[in-house]
Parts: C-alpha cells; sequence; structure tokens
C-alpha cells in the first residue's frame, strides 16, 4: 500500500549499515522541524524484545507477535540526541552494541516482521513531514516520498567510524573483525529475499565517504530545496 506523501512530504534516507544515514536524518529532520523516524531501532527493537523474553531468532512467527506488540516511542535528551523507549523503559544504549545490530539482521530478513512493522512505521507519517531513515524506506514502506536518498561509504571507512564511535564510548573492538562484520551485513541484507539493501529507482545517490556530517547535512538540504513538496 502505497501513502499518499503529497499530504505529508517524507524525505527516505536508505542506505547501509556505517553509512551515517542516522546522523544525516536527525540533522535534517531538526533543520527541517519535521519528526523522525529511526526504522532501523524498531529491528533492533524486536530483537531485544525477543531476548528479553526468550524468543528463538528463528522463530519468524513469534517473532512477528513481538513485532506487533511493540510499545516504542522516540524522544531527545537535554542535549538532542536520541532516545530510544520499549515499555516506557530508556533501552538507547542496550540497542547500540553490535550484539543488538547482529540480532536486528537476523530478524530483519523474514518477511513476517518486514509486514508486521509496516504499519507502524508508516504511523510516524505526520504533518508536517517526516524524514525516514533504513534500508527500504524508499523502496517498500515510503515508495510515493518525493525524495529518496541512498547513503553509503566504503566498508572501511565504516567499519572506522564505528570503531571510533565504540572507542568513545570505552568500548573495546578490533577494527578488523568490525570490518568483517559490515561486510558480512551487507551481504546478508542485499541478498535477502524480502525488501533487500538497494537504492530506489528514483533515489539519489550519496556517497558519504571522505565528506562531513556538515558536508552530507549541507547537500540534502540543497537537495530538499530543489524538490517541490
Amino acid at each position: 500500500m502505497a501513502v499518499d506523501t503529497h499530504v505529508v512530504p517524507v524525505i527516505a534516507i536508505d542506505g547501509p549499515s556505517g553509512s551515517g544515514k542516522g546522523t544525516i536524518a536527525r540533522r535534517v529532520a531538526g533543520a527541517l522541524g519535521w519528526h523522525l523516524l529511526d526504522s532501523g531501532a524498531l529491528y533492533r527493537l524486536v530483537g531485544l524484545a525477543a531476548f528479553k523474553k526468550a524468543v528463538a531468532l528463528d522463530s519468524p512467527s513469534k517473532l512477528a507477535d513481538l513485532a506487533r506488540a511493540l510499545n516504542v516511542r522516540f524522544s531527545a535528551d537535554s542535549s538532542d540526541a536520541e532516545e530510544i523507549w520499549l515499555d516506557e523503559q530508556n533501552v538507547t544504549a542496550e540497542i547500540r552494541n553490535e550484539e543488538a545490530g547482529r540480532r536486528a539482521s537476523v530478524v530483519a530478513a523474514f518477511p513476517e516482521v518486514r509486514d508486521a512493522l509496516v504499519g507502524l512505521q508508516r504511523s510516524f507519517q505526520k504533518a508536517p513531514g517526516l524524514v525516514a531513515d533504513g534500508r527500504d524506506m524508499g523502496t517498500v514502506v515510503f515508495t510515493d516520498a518525493p525524495l529518496k536518498i541512498f547513503l553509503t561509504a566504503s566498508p572501511e571507512e565504516r567499519a572506522q567510524r564505528r570503531h571510533k564511535q565504540l572507542k568513545g564510548k570505552g568500548i573495546d573492538v578490533s577494527l578488523p573483525a568490525l570490518s568483517r562484520d559490515i561486510k558480512e551485513r551487507d551481504r546478508r541484507d542485499s541478498q535477502r529475499e524480502v525488501a533487500p539493501l538497494k537504492p530506489a529507482d528514483d533515489a539519489r545517490l550519496l556517497d558519504s565517504s571522505g565528506k562531513s556530517i556538515d558536508e552530507v547535512t549541507a547537500i540534502v538540504l540543497r537537495w530538499v530545496k530543489e524538490v517541490r513538496f
């Protein structure tokens, strides 16, 4: 089911893990005063809910039930950083580690889970507009979005960014291991049968390799001005 994004505009930003799409989406949403959807967080939340409730990651029907029952809320802290709440508990830190990312990639491969989350994702489309980041925002969830962006970066740069981010949190992780994990996640996400990771046919491609957050944000905001919402 397509959503009428001509009533409430949507900017769909898709891309692989570590491309910076979450950061850019938050920057753009803040600049425009629009709502934000971190769709990747929803899959991490399903994985976390499965862990907390001892649901096996190879049980798609039970995972889909968890997805339909998610009680999720996004907010910002005093420094405008994203906070994610599950059942009114702040789980931001819990879903940002590597294990949460692994679980998310596994559960996202099940059509039942993806179907269960589509309605929830579309419910975030509210005035004055929505910036949605994920892996299938432009190809599946918001197919009529007037601006679709596929944001990427080299696997090596994405691994370095993640390594720096984790070290800043005091987490010691091997850079080669991170690089292997990112490449494996890319392979799994791009080869899955349902909603594989790929640019929408009408998406604008943006390689963030070697570019700062400010530079990438400026490019996206320039594109926003070019599109008639």
